[in-house]
C-alpha cells in the first residue's frame, strides 16, 4: 500500500465530524419534534374539551353504516359503475366467518338515499318477492328504523331487471311503503340497487342475506347511519386553530366532520421543485427515516386508518409524523404533517376520536439547512484535508525516492557519491532537519564507510604484493641455500614441496602486482577515436582458433561503430571476459559475443553455456578478490615443480569493471533467461573529451 493511499485513508477519519454532526442534528430534530408533538396534543385535548362543553352530539359507539356524499349523479340500474370511487369502502353485511360474501354501500345527495348491495352467490335459486316461496329462495331482507318506526322489506327477483319490495312486517308513516330498484346478475353473484327519498331516510338499517343453497339463521342487528355533520363541522370551525385541519372520526374511523385547511398545502412555494425533492429526500432518509407514508391526508377520504387514530380510538392520545402529499404546481412534497389524535369520550365510553393536523416547512427547512451546512462544511474540510495530505504524501514520496535513487547509485558505485565535474555531489536531504534528514545523514555516513572499505579492498592487492616481496625473497633464498646442502631423500621431498609453494606464492604476488600496475595504467591512458566494431571483430577472429573445440558465435554490426576511448583496454577487457567464459564452458559448448549500439554508446556482451551464477554473487563479481571458482588450493597439482594451473584471485573482473567505468559505463553479469548459461555485459559510453586548455 503506497504512502499516498495510507494518508488518504487517514484523511477519511475526518468523516467522524459529519457523522457526529449528523447525530447532533438528528437529536436536535427529535427534540423539536417532541416539543411540537406535545404542543399539538395539548391543542387537540383543549379542542376536545371545548366540544364537550358545547354538548356536541358525538357519533354512536360500535358499528354503523356510513353514508357517503354522492360525488356525481346516481342512476339506479343495478350496475356498479356509478359506485367505482366508493367501492374500496364497501362494508360487510354478512356473518363474521364469511365477511366478503355480502357488502353494502350507501350514499346520499340532497334528494335521495342510494343503496347498493353486492352478494357473491354463484348458484341460481331465484323467485319474485310476491312469490309464496320467496323466503325459501335467494333474497335480501332490508330493515329500516326511524324514531320508533321499524319496517322490514323482502328484496327478491326471479330474473334480472326491475323489482319491487314486499313489506314483511312493521308499520309507521315515516318509512316508505314500497321500495323499487334493480336486480342484476353476473357469474359471481347478484347486485341490488335501490333508492328512497331523503325525507324518509332512516336512522338505522340492516340488510340480511339469505342463500337457499346454504341457509343460515344469522341476522345482522340494526346499525345506525353515519353522515357528515354540518353542525359539528361548524362547531369545529369556531375552535380550529388557524393553519390546521381538524376532523372528528367515529369509532370505526369514519370522518363525520371536518374543518380547516393545512397551511402548507394551501400555499405556493417559489422554491424549485428539484431542490424541494432533494431536501425531502435528505429529510426522510437521514433525519426522519421512521416517518410513515400513510395516505390519510387527502380531504376527500371518508375513512382514516393510520396507527395513531386506532390508538386514540382505544383511549390513548397519540401523535405521528407523515410526509405531506404533493399537489400539482405547489411542489409541497418536502412538507411534513404532524397529526395528533385524542379520544372523544362520553360517560367514560370512547365514542370517536379528534384528529388535529398541522403541516409546514419550518422544521424540515431548519434541519435540512443545518444538515446541508454540515455536509458542505464537512465535505469541504474532507477535500481540503485530503488535498493537503495527498500533496504532503506526494512531496514526502518524492523526497524519499530521491534519497533512495541517490543511495542506489552510490551503492552501485561502491559507496562513492555522484560527481558534478570534479566535485562530489552530496546526498539529497543531507541538510534537512527532519527525520528524512537524519536518515540521509545516516546513509551518507554508511556510504563513507562502504567507500573506505572498498578502497581498502582495492589497494589490498598492491599492499600485499609489496609487503610479501621481502619475506618471499627470504624464503626462496633459504630454499636455494638449503638445496646446496646434502639432505636425505625424505627431506628432499619436503624441500621440493616447499619450493613449489614458494613458486605458487610468487605467482600470486606477481598477479597482484600486475593488477596494481594495470589499475595505475588504466587511470593514465589516453583516449582516441576508434571503430569499436572493428576492435571486437578482430578479437573474435583471434579467439576462434584458441577456443577450439568450443563454438564461438558472433553478432556484430556491419557498419562502423565509433567510440572515443582506449581500444587496447577494451580488447583487454574482452580477453578477461573470454578467459572467464572459457573456464566455465563445457568442452563442446558455445560462447557468443555480441555488440549493439544504444543511444550515445554501445553494449558488448559475452555469453557462454555453463552453470548459472549464484543469486547472491551477481552484484559482487566485479569486486576485487571475489571469485566463484573452487579454491585453487584444493585443486592445484604440481607439474615439474610448478602449479599446473595459475591461481585465480578474482582480479580480472575487477579490471573489467575499471575499464567500463573509465568509459563512463558499467559492467553487468546475469543468468540467461532460458537458464542455459551466463552473460557478462559492458555498457560503454566513451571516455570524457577534454579541451586543450584542460590538458595544458
Amino acid at each position: 500500500m503506497s504512502l499516498r493511499f495510507k494518508l488518504l485513508l487517514l484523511a477519511l477519519s475526518t468523516l467522524a465530524l459529519p457523522l457526529a454532526g449528523w447525530l447532533i442534528v438528528r437529536q436536535m430534530e427529535e427534540l423539536l419534534r417532541q416539543g411540537q408533538e406535545q404542543t399539538l396534543t395539548a391543542s387537540a385535548k383543549a379542542l376536545a374539551r371545548s366540544l364537550a362543553a358545547l354538548k356536541t352530539v358525538l357519533p354512536p359507539a360500535g358499528q354503523a353504516f356510513y353514508v357517503h356524499p354522492c360525488t356525481q349523479g346516481m342512476r339506479v340500474d343495478g350496475y356498479a359503475d356509478d359506485w367505482s370511487q366508493l367501492a374500496p369502502y364497501a362494508q360487510n353485511i354478512g356473518p363474521a366467518d364469511d365477511a366478503q360474501k355480502a357488502r353494502l354501500l350507501l350514499c346520499a345527495d340532497g334528494d335521495w338515499l342510494y343503496l347498493l348491495a353486492q352478494v357473491r352467490d354463484a348458484t341460481r335459486t331465484r323467485a319474485d318477492a310476491s312469490d309464496e316461496n320467496a323466503l325459501l329462495r335467494d333474497h335480501l331482507t332490508l330493515s329500516l328504523a326511524h324514531n320508533d318506526d321499524l319496517r322490514r322489506y323482502l328484496i327478491a327477483s326471479a330474473a334480472p331487471g326491475r323489482f319491487e319490495t314486499r313489506v314483511l312486517d312493521g308499520a309507521g308513516d315515516s318509512l316508505p311503503q314500497v321500495l323499487g330498484g334493480w336486480w342484476q346478475e353476473d357469474a359471481d353473484g347478484y347486485r341490488v340497487e335501490l333508492r328512497l327519498p331523503r325525507a324518509q331516510m332512516p336512522d338505522a338499517l340492516t340488510l340480511n342475506e339469505f342463500d337457499a343453497d346454504a341457509p343460515n339463521n344469522a341476522h345482522i342487528e340494526l346499525r345506525p347511519l353515519l353522515l357528515r355533520s354540518p353542525d359539528l363541522s361548524a362547531d369545529l370551525a369556531q375552535f380550529a386553530p388557524e393553519g390546521m385541519r381538524v376532523r372528528v372520526l367515529s369509532a370505526e374511523g369514519w370522518v363525520i366532520a371536518e374543518s380547516g385547511q393545512l397551511a402548507a398545502l394551501a400555499s405556493k412555494s417559489s422554491t424549485p421543485a428539484l431542490r424541494r425533492w432533494f431536501e425531502s429526500l435528505i429529510y426522510r432518509s437521514l433525519i426522519a427515516p421512521d416517518m410513515t407514508r400513510a395516505q390519510d391526508f387527502a380531504t376527500n377520504l371518508p375513512r382514516l386508518s393510520s396507527p395513531e387514530i386506532w390508538q386514540a380510538l382505544s383511549g390513548v392520545a397519540a401523535t405521528a409524523w407523515h410526509p405531506a402529499p404533493a399537489q400539482a404546481g405547489t411542489g409541497q412534497g418536502s412538507s411534513v404533517v404532524l397529526a395528533a389524535a385524542v379520544p372523544l369520550k362520553e360517560n367514560n365510553e370512547v365514542r370517536g376520536a379528534l384528529l388535529l393536523e398541522q403541516s409546514g416547512d419550518a422544521l424540515p427547512l431548519l434541519t435540512n439547512r443545518a444538515l446541508l451546512i454540515l455536509i458542505g462544511a464537512s465535505l469541504g474540510a474532507l477535500i481540503f484535508a485530503g488535498a493537503v495530505l495527498f500533496a504532503f504524501a506526494g512531496v514526502l514520496g518524492l523526497r524519499i525516492r530521491r534519497l533512495r535513487d541517490a543511495v542506489e547509485r552510490a551503492k552501485h558505485a561502491n559507496g562513492k557519491p555522484e560527481r558534478s565535474g570534479e566535485r562530489p555531489v552530496p546526498l539529497p536531504l543531507i541538510g534537512a532537519r527532519d527525520e528524512l534528514g537524519d536518515l540521509a545523514r545516516s546513509f551518507a555516513h554508511l556510504l563513507d564507510e562502504v567507500a573506505a572499505y572498498t578502497d581498502y579492498l582495492r589497494t589490498l592487492a598492491s599492499k600485499l604484493s609489496h609487503e610479501l616481496q621481502t619475506p618471499l625473497a627470504i624464503v626462496k633464498s633459504s630454499l636455494d641455500n638449503l638445496d646446496q646442502q646434502s639432505v636425505s631423500t625424505d627431506a628432499r621431498t619436503y624441500l621440493v614441496r616447499a619450493r613449489s609453494g614458494a613458486e605458487r606464492l610468487g605467482a600470486i604476488v606477481r598477479a597482484m602486482s600486475e593488477a596494481s600496475r594495470m589499475e595505475r595504467a588504466i587511470a593514465g591512458v589516453d583516449a582516441e577515436e576508434f571503430d569499436l566494431a572493428a576492435v571486437v571483430r578482430g578479437c573474435v577472429d583471434a579467439y576462434r582458433p584458441l577456443l577450439v573445440p568450443k563454438r564461438v558465435e558472433a553478432d556484430l554490426p556491419a557498419a562502423p561503430l565509433l567510440m572515443h576511448g582506449a581500444p587496447e583496454l577494451i580488447a583487454q577487457a574482452l580477453d578477461k571476459l573470454i578467459d572467464n567464459a572459457r573456464s566455465f564452458t563445457p568442452e563442446t559448448g558455445w560462447i557468443r559475443i555480441a555488440l549493439h549500439a544504444i543511444g550515445d554508446g554501445a553494449i558488448v556482451s559475452v555469453a557462454n553455456q555453463g552453470p548459472p551464477l549464484p543469486p547472491t554473487m551477481a552484484d559482487r563479481l566485479f569486486d576485487s578478490l571475489v571469485s566463484v571458482r573452487p579454491s585453487t588450493a584444493q585443486k592445484a597439482t604440481v607439474v615439474n615443480g610448478a602449479p599446473a594451473e595459475p591461481p585465480h584471485l578474482g582480479l580480472g573482473l575487477s579490471i573489467v569493471r575499471l575499464i567500463a567505468e573509465l568509459h563512463r559505463g558499467r559492467a553487468l553479469a546475469g543468468n540467461l533467461a532460458d537458464g542455459s548459461g551466463v552473460e557478462f555485459s559492458l555498457e560503454l559510453h566513451g571516455m570524457p573529451r577534454h579541451s586543450l586548455g584542460a590538458r595544458n
